[in-house]
This record gives structure tokens, sequence and C-alpha cells, in this order.
């Protein structure tokens, strides 16, 4: 139980009230008359609230969240008292948030029907999140006490790879609305490699795909029909290391390139390719296989899951040596790290030529977001004109990096952390259409 600021208020003016009564005697008997007044409500107050349990909560959530996704969480509440009451509503969300203002202030009338406050969680790193108790403090009409209750068993909740962001992209998917999150319609360049079927001509159809030989058989014309070549490996290589500690909005690089990781492999199995993941830094750590069997999708997700970047450097020459052991195939690698200049990357480079000359390798590093907005700023005095000529100096090297991948074969993309998955994307489309996945 709980004394409220109005039983204060109340107990204060009766006491001074009480207090003048020895200055005006008529005050003495109105100041016990409203102590006495206090007391009665008090006590009714008090059998208000406590003559039984009159409220039920109950928290609804889903068993897992999105990394990087507002994810909704319900808290249903129920009035089973005869008359009017008034609560605040406070939910023990996880620590790692550290939010103190989950608290809402409803009034629910006499057995009447549930009442649902829902608010939204915006976790930004993968792991265990803990929730508590819901504690709800009720007052009645009255408002002298105040009754605290706590509803809602603790629960945690593991927070996954952004597989909302992959449900969002299915759904446009199937609406053919996926320009809408900046998936751009790549013109088809010549004929598709791989045959399917022989079918009849129909008006419009190519007069290069018929089939003399086939017509002349059934004495109508035919055509060759070609699809999109299938069942082509594409492995996302993710870089652990400590250039992906760098965080945007909350994030890290490495939680950014996972959820690009988790859209493509969905996006690739649905092209009918295979998909694949490696994670690897100072040492190669782990690998799935490519595939597009059911519930490979999932494999991937519980792979992502537990992935923690290092503080060491990566090591490159790691990834080469076991990639020759693992992938016999000639497939598209799409490579997730950071290059902070042009010397790190010509460190790497040997590595990243070996690994080109056996594959296609697709480099995917960062633009820093803060360091370009920072270039857009006005200067103001010489000590800024100085750090804002190193700025530019630093963003040159991430386009000179690109220039220099490209003089040696290389594909490479670079992107801010918010595009990362429409541009992988687009990107894989765009190979596919031109027929340079391997």
């Amino acid at each position: 139980m709980f004394l409220r600021n109005r039983f204060y208020l109340a107990i204060g003016v009766s006491a001074f009230v009480t207090g003048l009564g020895y200055i005006f005697p008529v005050l003495f008997g109105v100041g016990r008359v409203m102590l006495l007044l206090l007391a009665i409500l008090t006590a009714a107050d008090f059998l208000m609230l406590y003559y039984k349990k009159g409220i039920r909560a109950r928290r609804e959530c889903a068993s897992r969240f999105s990394n990087g996704d507002d994810n909704e969480v319900r808290i249903h509440i129920e009035n089973t008292y005869p008359f009017h009451v008034w609560l605040d509503v406070v939910d023990e969300i996880p620590f790692i948030f550290q939010r103190r203002d989950v608290c809402s202030q409803l009034s629910l009338s006499p057995d009447g029907a549930p009442v649902c406050m829902s608010y939204y969680l915006r976790p930004t790193r993968r792991g265990v999140y803990g929730f508590g108790h819901i504690r709800l403090f009720v007052r009645t009409a009255i408002g002298l006490l105040e009754r605290r209750y706590t509803q809602g068993e603790p629960v945690d909740v593991a927070v996954y790879p952004s597989y909302l962001m992959l449900n969002r992209y299915e759904l446009l998917a199937m609406s053919n609305r996926l320009t809408e999150l900046g998936i751009k319609k790549i013109r088809r360049v010549g004929n598709n490699t791989e045959f399917e079927q022989i079918k009849e001509y129909v008006k419009g159809d190519e007069y290069r795909t018929i089939n003399w030989k086939a017509s002349a058989r059934r004495h109508q014309l035919m055509v060759n029909v070609y699809q999109d070549e299938r069942s082509q490996q594409v492995f996302s290589c993710i870089d652990k290391g400590r250039v992906m500690q760098q965080a945007f909005e909350g994030m890290t690089l490495l939680d950014y390139a996972i959820n690009a990781t988790l859209v493509l492999s969905h996006i690739v199995i649905r092209k009918e390719d295979k998909a694949g993941v490696v994670t690897f830094a100072d040492r190669f750590d782990s690998f799935v296989p490519a595939m597009r069997k059911p519930g490979h999708i999932q494999t991937i997700m519980e792979s992502l899951y537990a992935q923690q970047t290092s503080f060491g450097e990566t090591d490159f020459s790691h990834l080469y040596v076991n990639l020759n052991k693992h992938v016999s195939k000639r497939s598209l690698f799409i490579l997730y790290t950071n290059f902070s200049g042009v010397t790190e990357m010509e460190r790497q480079l040997p590595f990243l030529k070996h690994l080109n000359s056996r594959h296609r390798l697709l480099v995917v590093f960062f633009e820093d977001v803060e360091l370009l907005s920072y270039i857009q700023s006005q200067a103001h005095g010489t000590e800024e004109y100085y750090q804002h000529v190193i700025a530019e100096k630093f963003a040159f090297e991430k386009r000179l990096i690109v220039s220099k991948l490209k003089q040696h074969g290389i594909l490479s993309l670079l992107t801010v952390p918010e595009r990362l998955s429409v541009d992988v994307i687009n990107k894989y489309l765009e190979l596919k259409t031109r027929q340079m996945l391997t």
C-alpha cells in the first residue's frame, strides 16, 4: 500500500486548520471534523482496494525479437472491481534498453472488456533479453491510497538477426512491390543460358528462339524456353574483426552485415540458387554449406545468431586457405568487411586476388556516415579547415579502394549501413541477370 500526495495534502490542511484553532477556537472543531472525515475516507479507500484482487494483467510479445527493428509488446489488463479505477502501468523491460519511461496511465471501467496497451522496443544487439514483472499501481476515485499489483512472469526473449526485414521483403515480393524498398528491375541482356523446355509458338515470342527441328517434326512452330541459370552457389563471407565494431544508429557494422546476409540468402534461395555463409576473423570460424533445401534459412539464422566481433586483426589468408578446402565449385563470394584505408586493403590484396581467380568475388565495405556528415558541414576557423581536409582524405581513400580493386578485376560495392541490404540485393540481381555470378 502507498499513500498518495492527495493524502498528505489533506492531512496537512487538516493539521493546519486544527493549529489555527489555538488562535480562532471555532477552527479547532472544524479541524477535528476534517481529520475524522479523512480517517473515514482513508478506511473506505483501503476497503475498496483490498477487499478483493481486482486487476489482472499479462504481457504478450513474440518469443524472439528482430534485431534492428521495432518489436511490439502488448499488455492486456482487466478490471474486475465493481467500480471505476485508475492505474499506472510499469513494465520491467530488459535493462539493456536503459529506459525508464515505459509507463502508461489508464482508467478502467467496472467489469469492462480487457484493455490492451502496446509499446515498441528496438534492440541493437543479438542475445537473450530478460523481461521482469508488470507493476500496476491502482487507485479509486477517492485517490488517497494506492495498491500495487505484481503481474506477469519474468520471461527471456532471444534477439535474432532481422527476420522482420526478411518478412517485409517476402510480402512485397509476393505483391510485386519490391521497388518500394529500392530493388531495381534490371533489363535482361540477351538470352539466358539454361534451357527449360520446348513449347508451341505464340504471338510475341522471339523468332530467334524458334526450334526448327522440333517445328519440322510437329508441323507447327515450336520455340525454346530459357530460364534464369539456377543452382549457382552464393556465399556471404562476414568479417568479424575489430573493423566491424564501428556502430551506426546503435548497431555495429557486423549486425548490419548479418541482417543483409539473412535477407540476401532468402532472395538467393527464391531465385533457386544455393545460399551459404562463412564467418572469419583472425581465424576461420563458421561455415554453412550452400544449399536451398527447406529450412535452410533457419539454419543460417541460427548460425548468425551467436556471431560476435573480436578485437584482433582480420587474417584473410585463413579465409583463402579454408575456402579452397570447403568449396570446390566456382561460386560467388560476397565479402563484408570495412577497409579503413588503402594501406590496409593492399595488405590483403594478394589473398583477394587469389580468391577472385578461383571464384567471383564481390567486396562490400562501408562509407563512414558521420565522416560524410562532417565533411558537408560548414568549417569555421583554420583548425576546422584542416580537419575537413583530413576527413575528405579519408573519404577519398574509400573511393580509391574501389578503383584499385577494379584494376585487379575484383568487384566492389561501397555503401552506407542503412542501405546495405538493398544495395547488396540489387548487385546480386544485376550479376545474375548479366550471367556474372561465376
